[in-house]
């Protein structure tokens, strides 16, 4: 272990531009990102078991999970490549053979379903028993987002991390090397915890920092001339990023506001995802427009609390009746908000209530793509879009003449 480890991680923690504050603290999108994984790895787990489980890794439900990990880029950028098919080397070999498809569909459903530490760890070892060519570590990512707290994510920039921070030689595509780090990291967070996080996320980004050079635990006047202009290629290129994502979330979050606005202007009470009630847009506090509390729901406790994390939600006033759903999708999966709003219609719908996803101008082909699903089209969810431009242009005049809902027609399109 590093002697300064300490230090390390203060320096980790402080650093506004780290992974610990981009992606693992301050990002709704990860938490988010939880409960949407965990119903695609369910779906996997049904696809294998009724037979729709694809011969490829395109369009199938593994790939939808894989994109949402994805898109927690700060981290997980090339998470998917492991799973792509590649048919000269069959591998992964997952798709073709179909006792292995149906060992890992069992693995997935067992690993949801285990309730310690103990269970994961001998469906990992089952696993890693039947040799499954191409089958290796890269899945301890989907791990990750089914036990936080347990086992931590695991890619090429996590272990030269991992190297360098605990003076070690461990090799990426082995599961018996996997647990051998997973147990060092839990070792250093147990005895950090209250500098980390139980979240093994935590300690993992560490890792990711110090294994991309994004921060260097040595003395850095040791670099040569090429390895300071890489590292200061990447910190260009972190800045660059960061002022991307934090324009993107003040364009969701401008969009939650309108969206607020208008509900308010017809008497709706509105509500927006129980983690933005904080957010704030020129200096309109969302916790002044949205209901104090969210409504009883008429549904079990896992598909209320996916529905809780719609963007924004319009009720008639003084009851618990939805009017209007809307996600707003900017960087991130469209699917996932689609499927958020599928959660809605298929547990409370009783035919009036209008849906829709609110999408970036340049996303419009995605949506399109998205809504014309087999899945989606052939579901009598009526799902509609508008663009991010058409809700900024037309939310005072929809607030001063719109009477209900009906006048969102004018601005929204369908597939």
């Amino acid at each position: 272990m590093h002697p300064n480890l300490t230090n390390i991680i203060s320096q980790y923690k402080t650093d506004t531009q780290s992974v610990y504050n981009t992606w693992f603290v301050d990002n709704d999108q990860r938490l988010k990102a939880f409960r949407t994984i965990r119903r695609g790895v369910m779906q996997i787990v049904d696809d294998i078991k009724n037979k729709t489980f694809p011969n490829d890794f395109r369009g199938s439900s593994l790939e939808f999970v894989l994109n949402c990990i994805a898109e927690q880029k700060q981290v997980f950028i090339g998470v998917a490549h492991p799973f792509y098919w590649k048919p000269k080397l069959r591998i992964p070999d997952i798709y073709e053979n179909q006792n292995n498809k149906k060992a890992f569909g069992q693995f997935l459903e067992n690993c949801i379903n285990a309730k310690t530490e103990e269970q994961v760890l001998k469906e990992i070892v089952g696993l890693d028993a039947l040799k499954i060519k191409g089958l290796g570590p890269a899945v301890a990512n989907i791990l990750y987002y089914l036990h936080p707290t347990l086992f931590p994510p695991f890619n090429t920039a996590i272990v030269n991390g991992f190297n360098a921070l605990f003076n070690d030689k461990k090799k990426l595509g082995s599961w018996s090397e996997y647990l051998k780090i997973r147990e060092v990291l839990i070792e250093a967070n147990t005895k950090f915890k209250s500098e980390l996080s139980n979240d093994l996320g935590a300690i993992a980004g560490l890792c990711f920092e110090i294994g991309t050079q994004k921060m260097l635990i040595g003395k850095d006047e040791y670099l040569s001339q090429n390895e300071r202009k890489n590292f200061e290629k990447s910190i260009e290129k972190r800045q660059r990023e960061i002022l991307e994502d934090k324009e993107q979330e003040n364009l969701h979050t401008e969009m939650q506001y309108h969206l607020l606005k208008i509900g308010n202007s017809f008497g709706f009470d509105v509500i927006t995802a129980i983690n933005d009630k904080s957010k704030n847009h020129c200096g309109n506090n969302f916790s002044f427009l949205c209901l104090n509390r969210f409504p009883e729901i008429n549904t079990d406790a896992e598909t209320a609390a996916t529905i809780k994390l719609i963007d924004v939600l319009w009720f008639q006033k003084n009851t618990n009746n939805i009017i209007g759903a809307f996600e707003v999708e900017k960087s991130t999966s469209i699917y996932s908000g689609i499927l958020r709003l599928a959660d809605l219609f298929f547990s409370i719908a009783d035919g009036d209530e209008v849906f829709y996803i609110i999408i970036p101008d340049n996303r419009e082909k995605d949506v399109v793509l998205q809504l014309s699903r087999p899945s989606i089209r052939n579901s009598k969810i009526n799902i509609k879009y508008i663009l991010f431009s058409e809700l900024r242009l037309h939310c005072d005049a929809i607030c001063k003449f719109g009477t209900d809902l009906t006048i969102m027609d004018k601005i929204s399109k369908s597939v």
